[in-house]
């Protein structure tokens, strides 16, 4: 699937408009969060997985609290 896509620009910041058929293959819908990832290929959208967010916010936690743990287990 080759689209193009327009920037707008949206107060200080630029968006991109998302036709609907990209919306539907994303399985989003307006007012919907995606992700952008980075891969080698370019940038990846992913529909916002809310339960790899509550693992990653519990991993922060647990990499805070155990810092200096784990910058020696790194050496």
């Amino acid at each position: 699937m080759n689209m193009p896509l327009k920037l707008v620009k949206i107060g200080n910041s630029t968006g991109v408009i998302l036709p609907k058929e990209l919306l539907a293959r994303l399985g989003a819908e307006q007012g919907d969060t995606v992700s952008a990832f980075g891969t080698d290929r370019g940038i990846e959208l992913r529909p916002q997985d809310d339960d790899f967010e509550s693992q990653m916010a519990a991993a922060r936690e647990v990499m805070a609290r155990r810092a200096r743990a784990l910058r020696e287990l790194a050496k």
